[in-house]
């Protein structure tokens, strides 16, 4: 996707060879207009999959899975990293490593929200070695629904998280992937878009 990769160009950080910031506009602060451009993109990537809820994991994932639910007409669904006082009954629950902070954390899905008939889209921000998506994956089967794909942001293609997925058989669509990064350098697979 030709805007957010000028946008990755002229406002990402490439911290180091494995760090990408886009905190400016994705995660910190959020560019409305990109992210309703993104929405847009997964939902014409994804239509004839039929989607029935998009499902993101708190919280970077929220504003480009909210755009793409609201263009796709679905349900959104967040997936807590967060113990909560009034999510505490009929959970799925799984165990995730964040490649970027080194932390693992407690991803959550209430039960109730989610069934065997729903087809299901994972939007998230960032695709380094797929400890989040797979994280997903897990929450999404245990509740017996389908995972009809799975839209990223951006892959660091460089990384092993695209080739864990498909293995599994997942489709997956990058909007931008990064070919290298290192301090001050970003480096792109150019895509048609």
């Amino acid at each position: 996707m030709k805007l957010l990769e000028d946008k990755i160009l002229a406002e990402g950080i490439a911290v180091n060879e494995n760090i990408l910031k886009a905190d400016g506009f994705i995660n910190h602060q959020v560019d409305p207009a990109l992210m309703k451009a993104v929405g847009e993109d997964f939902a014409a990537h994804f239509q004839d999959m039929g989607i029935t809820k998009v499902v993101t994991i708190e919280s970077s994932g929220i504003a480009p899975a909210v755009m793409t639910a609201a263009a796709m007409n679905v349900p959104l669904l967040i997936l807590k990293k967060s113990p909560s006082k009034v999510l505490n009954e009929d959970l799925y629950q799984t165990v995730v490593t964040s490649y970027t902070k080194g932390t693992s954390y407690e991803l959550t899905l209430s039960a109730r929200l989610l069934s065997e008939t729903d087809h299901v889209l994972i939007i998230d921000d960032f695709l380094a070695n797929g400890e989040a998506a797979t994280g997903a994956v897990r929450l999404i089967r245990k509740a017996h629904a389908t995972v009809a794909g799975i839209g990223i942001l951006i892959e660091k293609s460089f990384q092993p998280g695209r080739a864990k997925l498909e293995e599994q058989g997942f489709h997956i669509y990058s909007q931008v992937r990064v070919a290298k990064l290192a301090k001050g350098v970003i480096e792109l697979i150019r895509q048609d878009s």
